[in-house]
């Protein structure tokens, strides 16, 4: 025999409930209303009014005189009260239609309201869950509203740090239809603690039992994550997330998010972990005295990703090969904007000249790649890592690293030919060497900028 379901794990019962409660909302302020336009006492018939006329009182001496006098006001008052009833039965049905007429009128809009509620929240409950919370955004510039909810066509853009996430962002912050905005690192933090509950069974247990199920937990981590990428910058038609840890929780995230896609940079590993390394960039489990060790940390993050790009499909994944980008960014950027259905706008060809503008390339002061995008895209780090390995982990780069190979890397060649560049991104990376001392001062003024507040933030 079935047991009854439980109010907090039936999506119908809340519906019933919030469809109850709306219904009473608005009966109770439908009675009041139309009571104060249905007649009143003051307008209806009125009784009829008492009789204050004194007969004259007759004596003997009045005799039939008296007796005739009697009989006319007798008659008077019949006539009175005849008319009176004339009057009553002309206005009475005009006033009872009016009644029943707007009585009528305010069933029908009652019912049509609570048909209204049912269709709606059916809807949200097809979906998993009773209501969908939205998130609303006016631009400054064009006083335009933007709504914003889970059914939002969202960019996610992942990868492992130092891999290209920074350059692809900055690319689509280029155009004008697309806002991704600086690094939020919240936004991987809650889903890393979702992954923790979800993976531990003793810490499940604890949250069912406190009523937080799985429908609680989803909608308010999603409405966490909408109001974050949603509020930390200017509204756009698109907006993307760049985090990029983000992309292990693939699949959890276009759970939450059903029409999200999601754009997975891939780099060579050798020159990733060189990257982290000599920038010292701080990721946890690194260790930045260690190749070898970060070699493999860089291997299991990968995989992972890698799995979970799989996992969500060709038509919501894109795997974006960083070495591709930087030597044929227009054909790269072409593909790629067709895969996000966004049309094409040359400015993702130049984002370095909409840094720090408004409706451009908002930069953090302390993101390790801001002094690196400012710069038109350009080869120079393609091939830093070479020489930087011990001899050791170069001759064990097969084993220590896998997903190189699987990647298509080949983890024997030392320095490896990633193909020739485009014309512009020649002659980009030329100019870039010979005036190293300028582009050096821009960066310095730039990140002076950003710090002192005087730049216009997107």
């Amino acid at each position: 025999m079935s047991q009854p379901m439980s109010p907090t794990m039936s999506p119908r019962r809340d519906v019933a409930r919030l469809i109850g409660d709306e219904a009473r909302n608005f009966i109770v302020f439908f009675i009041f209303f139309f009571f104060s336009l249905s007649p009143r006492r003051c307008d209806r018939p009125r009784s009829p009014p008492p009789c204050t006329h004194r007969l004259p009182e007759t004596s003997a001496r009045d005799g039939r005189g008296g007796a005739r006098r009697d009989r006319m006001d007798y008659r008077g008052v019949r006539l009175k009260l005849r008319a009176w009833q004339a009057d009553g039965r002309e206005s009475m049905p005009s006033r009872r239609n009016a009644t029943r007429t707007i009585w009528t009128v305010g069933a029908l809009a009652a019912l049509a309201f609570v048909f209204y509620q049912l269709f709606a929240c059916d809807n949200s409950v097809r979906s998993g869950f009773v209501s969908s919370k939205e998130s609303v955004l006016m631009d400054p510039n064009t006083n335009q509203l933007y709504t914003y909810g889970r059914e939002s066509p969202f960019i996610f853009i992942g990868g492992m740090p130092r891999s290209g996430t920074t350059l692809i962002r900055a690319m689509l912050d280029a155009h004008p239809e697309v806002r991704c905005g600086e690094e939020t690192r919240v936004v991987p933090r809650i889903l890393q603690m979702h992954n923790h509950w979800m993976k531990s069974a003793k810490e499940k247990i604890r949250l069912e039992e406190a009523g937080l199920n799985d429908e609680v937990l989803n909608a308010a981590i999603s409405a966490f994550i909408l109001e974050v990428m949603v509020k930390h910058g200017e509204p756009a038609q698109r907006l993307c997330n760049k985090d990029p840890f983000t992309l292990k929780s693939g699949t959890y995230l276009m759970s939450l998010f059903p029409n999200a896609k999601f754009l997975f940079m891939i780099r060579d590993g050798r020159a990733t972990v060189h990257s982290i390394i000599s920038r010292k960039v701080t990721i946890t489990g690194f260790n930045l005295n260690d190749y070898r060790q970060c070699m493999e940390k860089w291997n299991a993050a990968v995989e992972t990703m890698y799995d979970q790009c799989r996992q969500l499909g060709s038509h919501r994944c894109l795997p974006v090969y960083y070495e591709q980008l930087v030597l044929h960014p227009k054909a790269q950027m072409k593909r790629i904007l067709e895969f996000l259905e966004i049309p094409w706008n040359d400015s993702v060809l130049h984002h370095e000249e909409h840094i720090n503008k408004p409706g451009g390339v908002s930069l953090s002061k302390v993101e390790r790649s801001s002094d690196q995008v400012i710069k038109p895209i350009n080869i120079e780090a393609l091939t830093k890592w070479v020489g930087k390995f011990p001899k050791d982990v170069v001759d064990d780069m097969p084993k220590i690293a896998p997903m190189l190979s699987r990647l298509g890397y080949d983890p024997y060649s030392n320095p490896p030919k990633y193909g020739d560049p485009d014309t512009v991104v020649a002659l980009n990376t030329n100019e870039i060497s010979e005036h190293a001392a300028e582009w050096q001062l821009k960066v310095e003024q730039l990140i002076s900028s950003k710090r002192n507040g005087s730049s216009s933030r997107r």
